[in-house]
């Protein structure tokens, strides 16, 4: 796959160690092979690029001056660490990264002992790195504790939580800002923007190269003034850039320092390492840094499917239906032009939301609020009270972060805040933080929520008409990642009645009661089903909150046997909803729930989950046959 004779030192670094044994001279080749690597292996197979892309110097010079895996680095979110994993050991694994029984894409503690500690959501290093250190105390332990943050992880109130703790407690701490102005879009961190105004300004520049030229001519004397001025320049700059921030949260703070500078990063982190703590060491670094198609492109090439080597052009199939993501984009721009009051926000994932759209159309009625899932939620909640429609688009396993926010600004005034949740289920190689499994369980418990859950591209543009339309308080569709159905779309929009479901199939044998994506699959497992003698009504119960309790009302009047199919923790889901109406009305048919298991699934395809889960339409077939050939005892089947 990569062709070893290409690498001078690469091969020969089989862990930080090794590094540490390397000249000063060698770490740029090294540096240099690490990027090739990268580019060789993930246009290949895919994955996270241009952030790894922007950390290798920085990763080479942390593991050179620290101890690791004695001394811990904690890395926010995962994207970054590419690099980090190559040099520990799993360099020949990285073709397997984001694949099933592979590498993970992120970082993991039960992979390696470098990975200190668990990230896939942003915002959380600093906090753990603060847990360690104040461990490490207690302990007595000697050992160094160093937090590696993006400024896009800094939009996230968490880190300045974990900041403001740190500076009280004043446990020797390093946080290292990695600069690169960018999140996954292009960034919305307004220090940033302000830091880089200050120290870019022309008169600031040209004041400070006056200062130097006219001092350089003063021999003796003017050395002595120089000196002064640094002095100045250093009071100056702490009150003018994010340094005087920091010191007011409690850090000495270091930088900036150019972050693709290798020798300098290493001589930086030497200075620091042995001082007490909190330190916040400020690097400026290039997102996709030494690939001119990352460099040139708008996101760095954050994340990419396989892609040609040398142009940076992904390689498409051909003839797949547009996404859920795209669908829903274009469908909320459609409804927006007809409805002065509709805003989209969302917490730094404009595209992968597809709130892009939007944002491209009317940019005006369009918030991106960074890695801010709480204020997103009660920013909205804001808006509501004023007869703003404000859409709300997040991944599931993001809007997870919000549910206080949800419960009590949203819900609990019964404001009308429209809650749009990508990637709802198992969404494969990003794996279990990513997976939204539990989106069903969390929005059902919430008073007041509607939860609805289309079958194709075609009901998820009808549901968010409705529920833009809907007045009454919160309400929330889910869709999964991916492509839709490729089903037709009409013109126009339907408005959905609150709670009824739509009959499929007709059968006589069992009942089958299937929520979004599940429908799809409950179809095609039904012709497996007929091919052994079964014949099942297939059921699009399209909500989850209120439940079509008339519909379920008839299916437990004429059906023994009840199966409930959904991509979401089997856990307080749509099957436990179905379930607990039964109870109450003390109906005594025998139920089986199809979900996702109590427990985190790792990543995979989507497909490849689905099958080894059994929720595909083959595993669905199985586990129906097995469960309407049972002997008819009245109990609950979960699996």
């Amino acid at each position: 796959m990569v062709d070893k004779t290409n690498y001078k030192i690469l091969f020969n670094i089989d862990s930080p160690s090794d590094i540490r044994k390397l000249p000063l001279s060698d770490l740029k080749i090294l540096c240099t092979e690490i990027r090739q690597y990268m580019i060789d292996v993930i246009s290949q197979i895919g994955g996270h690029f241009g952030g790894g892309l922007g950390t290798v110097e920085l990763t080479i010079a942390l593991h050179k001056v620290f101890n690791t895996p004695k001394d811990l680095i904690v890395w926010d979110t995962g994207h970054q660490a590419y690099p980090h994993k190559i040099i520990t050991g799993r360099r020949d694994k990285l073709n397997t990264i984001r694949r099933l029984n592979g590498l993970s894409g992120f970082l993991k503690r039960t992979e390696s002992d470098y990975d200190a500690f668990g990230a896939g959501h942003a915002s959380t290093s600093i906090s753990a790195a603060l847990g360690m250190a104040v461990a490490n105390d207690i302990l007595k332990k000697d050992i160094k504790v160093v937090a590696v943050i993006g400024d896009g992880a800094m939009t996230g109130g968490m880190a300045y939580e974990a900041m403001n703790n740190s500076g009280v407690l004043k446990k020797n701490l390093i946080v290292v800002l990695n600069d690169n102005q960018m999140s996954i879009a292009p960034n919305v961190w307004q220090i940033s923007n302000y830091f880089t105004e200050v120290i870019s300004h022309p008169e600031y520049n040209k004041f400070k190269g006056a200062i130097w030229d006219l001092t350089g001519k003063l021999d003796n004397f003017g050395d002595r003034i120089r000196k002064v001025a640094a002095r100045v320049e250093h009071g100056i700059k702490s009150i003018v850039t994010p340094g005087m921030l920091f010191e007011a949260l409690g850090f000495r703070y270091f930088g900036p320092v150019n972050g693709h500078n290798v020798n300098q990063l290493i001589k930086i982190f030497e200075h620091v390492k042995n001082l007490p703590g909190p330190i916040l060491v400020h690097t400026l670094s290039e997102k996709g840094k030494g690939y001119k198609p990352a460099e040139d492109h708008e996101q760095r090439l954050h994340a990419a499917t396989p892609f040609d080597k040398i142009t940076g052009q992904v390689i498409k199939k051909s003839g797949a239906a547009p996404s859920y993501t795209a669908i829903f984009g274009k469908a909320l721009v459609e409804i927006a032009k007809q409805n002065p009051k509709i805003v989209g926000i969302t917490a730094a994932m404009p595209d992968g939301t597809g709130l892009d759209f939007l944002q491209k159309e009317i940019p005006d009625r369009f918030y991106d609020v960074g890695i801010a899932e709480e204020h997103a939620v009660t920013f909205a909640a804001g808006m509501a009270t004023q007869g703003i429609i404000p859409v709300v688009a997040v991944y599931s396993t993001f809007l997870q972060r919000a549910i206080d926010q949800i419960i009590h600004d949203v819900a609990l005034q019964k404001l009308h805040v429209v809650f749009v949740l990508d990637r709802a289920g198992l969404v494969g190689a990003d794996g279990p933080t990513h997976h939204g499994a539990f989106d069903l369980t969390y929005l059902r418990f919430v008073p007041g929520m509607v939860v609805m859950a289309p079958k194709d591209e075609a009901e998820l543009r009808n549901m968010i008409f409705t529920a833009i339309n809907y007045e009454k308080g919160p309400i929330a569709v889910r869709y999964p990642r991916g492509s839709a159905l490729g089903v037709e779309l009409k013109e126009g929009f339907e408005q959905l009645e609150i709670g009824k479901s739509e009959l499929i199939k007709e059968g006589d044998d069992v009942a089958i009661l299937a929520i979004g994506n599940m429908v799809d699959y409950a179809k095609k497992a039904s012709i497996l089903l007929e091919d052994s003698g079964i014949n099942p009504e297939i059921i699009n119960m399209r909500f989850v909150k209120p439940l079509d309790t008339g519909r379920l009302d008839n299916i437990a009047a004429r059906f023994e046997k009840i199966i409930t199919v959904e991509e979401n923790s089997i856990i307080g889901g749509f099957g436990s909803a179905v379930l607990e109406y039964f109870a109450g009305k003390n109906f005594k048919n025998d139920i089986l729930k199809i979900g996702l298991p109590d427990n985190f699934v790792d990543h995979g395809t989507q497909e490849e989950l689905h099958a080894l889960i059994g929720i595909d339409p083959k595993g669905i077939a199985e586990k129906v046959k097995t469960f309407a050939r049972s002997s008819g005892i009245k109990n609950e089947v979960e699996i």
